[in-house]
């Protein structure tokens, strides 16, 4: 199979700035991009464009490397290695530049990369740019090939603009916007007139590696495979009068989509989660789970069903505890009979809200995830986004995701305050509802989640790199403290006092 090839007309060197940004969207640390082309084609304009967005500095100082052969620049994310090898004679030369130490963990931009031999990397980002003088003393034409793991960002590359265009879109100005824990990114949308709109990029999810039973976890926990169940589920909650964001234009095959900017206003002010929104999310949960809602929907797509938040997916989300808290966190390796302990007590616990009626479980929605729409009314105010692991699963799991935020302290005050509210809701509109046992699947939950997110959180810092969740652990060892202290799940803290004492302790390392 070929290399995918993107070729690009550039009338001016806005536009050369323009498709530097674009690809400043695709690559990362550990990525190379080779620049050719003659001189004055625009290599400069391009190299320049690529580091000062890549640093977020418009105004960053960025010289031709022509001399020094080799520019470092400390980007916030990772280092940038900007470089010149017209005068390499030998690939030889390159450790005397320090070549592997500098580029260790770095992007790497080389000019006469053919100079370098079989240093750099096969997998790698070709730009190639033209000059026209014919069509005008700025006119350019770049040709832009990917190689090993860059092909495929390429093609999302190219469908991003393919898509742009479809939904007049390609002459807004596209600015990186601040991702999450995941791997999806985003983009907002400016078009002259001041419309925004958002570019969600969700590529095909890659299997990990087996994990139990011959499944990744992604495969048991029901994580979305691609973008398909996002839109599924943004179409059926605005089918139900929620405020999800409306669709402009998918590629369901590059993972993309061009989304409603729902605005910026969120559900927490500085002094803490604002009531008033929040009640207006209670209500909005008590609306949904108070309806009959399909497994299955119709959607522009084709047809989604919902997984169901089977036993399997709970506990693989509170072994991440096991797996990552424990050992990294607390230097607690447990042994095998501590492990079965673990499992049969939640096997217990969990047993009841797996045979309960379900509903659209959303899976995050919290104040992250939440936003403020005032111009709207009711339920329709609180803007929903990040929805594509909405599973069919216990009504209980979204309040504690909102009321037990692992970003946001909610008081206990509060806490009690809503979740008497929803119970109000529920009770008054259905005369069977049971406001025990959903308060004791609540605490359930409540554990359930806290157990998941101080895993994940761990290998956020221990695996990924990222150390900022770290400061959100005592508020999750709080939460899961309080739901354990709920009769139901005495079993369990049973289990935590015998094995894992160090978690509450005040000198446990979060």
């Amino acid at each position: 199979m070929s290399e995918p090839i993107w070729r690009v007309e550039l009338p001016d060197e806005a536009a050369t700035r323009a498709l530097a940004q674009e690809v400043a969207g695709m690559v990362g640390a550990g990525d190379l991009v080779t620049l050719s082309g003659d001189l004055g084609a625009g290599k400069t304009t391009f190299a320049r464009a690529l580091i000062r967005g890549l640093a977020g500095d418009s105004e960053l100082e960025v010289p031709s490397p022509t001399f020094t052969l080799m520019q470092v620049y400390g980007a916030e994310a990772f280092p940038i290695v900007h470089a010149d090898l017209y005068r390499v004679k030998d690939p030889s030369e390159l450790a005397e530049l320090g070549w592997d130490e500098a580029a260790e963990g770095a992007l790497v931009i080389v000019e006469w990369a053919e100079r370098a031999g079989s240093a750099l990397s096969a997998d790698r980002l070709d730009v190639a740019l033209y000059a026209d003088m014919k069509r005008g003393p700025d006119y350019r034409r770049a040709e832009i090939v990917g190689h090993g793991d860059a092909a495929s960002r390429l093609i999302r590359l190219r469908g991003a603009q393919n898509l742009l265009e479809r939904c007049g879109w390609d002459d807004a100005e596209r600015e990186h916007m601040q991702g999450d824990a995941s791997t999806r990114a985003y983009e907002m949308l400016i078009k002259p007139d001041g419309d925004k709109a958002v570019l969600m990029i969700m590529p095909p999810r890659t299997d990990g590696p087996p994990v139990k039973g011959g499944k990744p976890y992604s495969a048991i926990a029901h994580l979305a495979e691609n973008i398909r169940p996002f839109i599924a589920m943004d179409e059926a909650l605005i089918a139900q009068g929620f405020s999800a964001p409306r669709l402009f234009a998918a590629d369901f095959a590059a993972g993309l989509a061009v989304l409603e900017y729902l605005g910026d206003e969120g559900m927490v002010g500085e002094g803490g989660p604002r009531p008033e929104r929040y009640s207006e999310a209670i209500r909005l949960l008590a609306q949904l789970h108070g309806r009959s809602l399909p497994e299955e929907i119709a959607f522009s797509g084709g047809t989604y069903r919902l997984p169901h938040y089977d036993l399997d997916a709970f506990l693989i989300e509170v072994e991440l505890l096991l797996e990552w808290y424990a050992p990294h966190i607390l230097g607690v390796q447990l042994a095998s009979g501590a492990r079965a302990q673990f499992e049969n007590a939640w096997r217990a616990l969990l047993a009841g809200p797996v045979a309960a009626p379900t509903t659209w479980t959303l899976r995050d929605y919290h104040s992250p995830n939440l936003l403020w729409l005032a111009n709207r009314s009711g339920p329709q105010r609180v803007g929903l986004l990040d929805f594509q692991d909405a599973v069919l699963g216990p009504p209980a799991y979204d309040l504690v995701s909102l009321l037990q935020d692992a970003r946001v302290t909610v008081p206990d005050e509060l806490e009690l305050k809503l979740l008497g509210a929803y119970a109000f809701i529920r009770k008054n509109a259905e005369e069977n509802f049971d406001v025990a046992a959903f308060t004791t699947s609540y605490a359930i939950m409540g554990a359930q989640r806290a157990c998941k997110i101080l895993g994940i959180f761990a290998r956020l810092d221990r695996r990924d790199g990222k150390p900022a969740y770290l400061a959100h652990m005592p508020r999750v060892k709080n939460y899961l403290k309080k739901d354990l202290g709920h009769p139901a799940l005495a079993d369990l803290k049973a289990w935590f006092d015998q094995y894992l004492p160090l978690l509450f302790a005040e000198e446990a390392v979060a």
